[in-house]
Formats: structure tokens, sequence, C-alpha cells
């Protein structure tokens, strides 16, 4: 199976001026993911995805390929990672290069533990998955069984559409949230359904006990604490 990393890193941050190529404990927010992605060998290929021509030259000096220069047009705030992702696959597709999935690598969630990559890659192959993400638990507190919202009349309902709420924490269903680490498509989902998730969604949950995804200043934050607990 040819499987395509994408890594995309557009530039024009607001929240945080430069970010992905910040420093984080000393390097780029971009090389912690970077550095998982080229220490798999399950990817046929990784490439950047970006618009700044200054994350491109980061990016290059720690040894990823940028093959092209994203469209600004697919750079905005509001582009959804399917627009980049389609805009990679026909730029391989006219170089007549094809692969049969692609990987999501998103820089905003660093911490991904050694070997997570290949590890979802064998299970998207051995299960002949439609798409693959990486999760974790959500916290019992949170389950959607016992979460609320309100309806027309501002009245509480179960969020699960159920009549009565489960009582006993040990009866709830185990719930996921995406951590942003991994998503796997085939190919043909992208393009065919326009879907970076098809009909069904395979699943693995990340191990490593830190995990933050960047998005504000107080994520930036809590990742530089992470980092020195880990130094330390």
């Amino acid at each position: 199976m040819k499987v395509l990393g994408i890594i995309p890193a557009r530039g024009g941050s607001k929240g945080i001026p430069k970010k992905n190529i910040k420093l984080l404990g000393g390097i780029p927010l971009l090389e912690y993911t970077a550095k998982s992605a080229l220490a798999s060998k399950l990817l046929s290929r990784v490439i950047l995805s970006s618009n700044d021509n200054e994350i491109i030259e980061v990016a290059k000096k720690i040894g990823l390929d940028v093959p092209f220069i994203r469209p600004e047009n697919l750079s905005q705030d509001d582009t959804p990672s399917l627009s980049a992702i389609k805009h990679a696959l026909a730029f391989f597709e006219a170089k007549n290069e094809k692969f049969d999935a692609i990987c999501l690598l998103q820089v905003t969630t660093p911490f991904r533990e050694e070997g997570l990559i290949d590890k979802s890659i064998q299970k998207f192959e051995s299960e002949n998955l439609e798409c693959l993400i990486s999760v974790r638990e959500v916290p019992t507190d949170f389950n959607p069984h016992w979460i609320f919202e309100a309806d027309a009349n501002n009245h509480l309902k179960i969020a699960t559409g159920e009549d009565k709420i489960i009582s006993r924490r040990q009866d709830l269903p185990k719930a996921f949230h995406r951590d942003g680490a991994i998503y796997i498509t085939k190919t043909d989902v992208i393009l065919n359904q326009d879907s970076l998730y098809g009909n069904s969604i395979g699943y693995i949950e990340s191990k490593n006990n830190f995990y933050v995804n960047i998005d504000t200043q107080k994520d930036w934050n809590l990742a530089e604490d992470i980092i020195k607990k880990t130094e330390g």
C-alpha cells in the first residue's frame, strides 16, 4: 500500500503568530511532527503543504520534502484540510504518481508516541478501512450520555436523545474524541466521496500520557509545561 504523508502548515496564524515554526522546547513546532513522520517505515512519502516561504525554508532544513507551494486560495483561515489534500493528490496525479491512501499529520498535535503512525497504517490496511483516526477516551464526567443540551423551550434534554439517563458510571459506553494526531483515508474516498471520513471510521487509541492540540496561547503554555515535565 502506498501512503502519502501530508503535513499541512500554512502561514498566517493569528492566535499564535508564526505558530508552526515558533520554538517549543528549543525546536520549531513543526519539527515534532516531522520527526514522527520521517521515522515511519510505512509512509511511502512525506511532504509539507504550505503557502509560506519561511515555513518551507524551516521544513527543508529539518529534512521534509516540499514539492510545491500551496496556492493562497487554499491557505485561508476557513480552508478545510480536505482541499489541501486534494490539491496535493492532484499535483502528484499530474506527475503520474498515485497513492492508495493519505495520512494527514497535524502540526498542532506534536506529542505522538513512538510508532503510532506505523501502527495506525497497519491497522488501516489489515482491517481494510476507509478511514482511521487517532482518538482518546472522553473522561466519564463528559461522556455524551451524561451531557445535556437545551431544546426549543430552553429545557434540558439528554444530548444522545435517550429518555432516561444512565445512572451508573459503570454502565456508560466508552466515548472518544479525535486528538488530531492521525487521519488516514483511502484516496478513492477523498476523490469520489469528497470526504475525509467515508462511510465508516476506524480508530486507534493514542497512549501518550501527554496531550495537547495547540490552538490558543493557553494551549501553547500547556505544551511548554509538558516539555518541562518530559525533560525533568
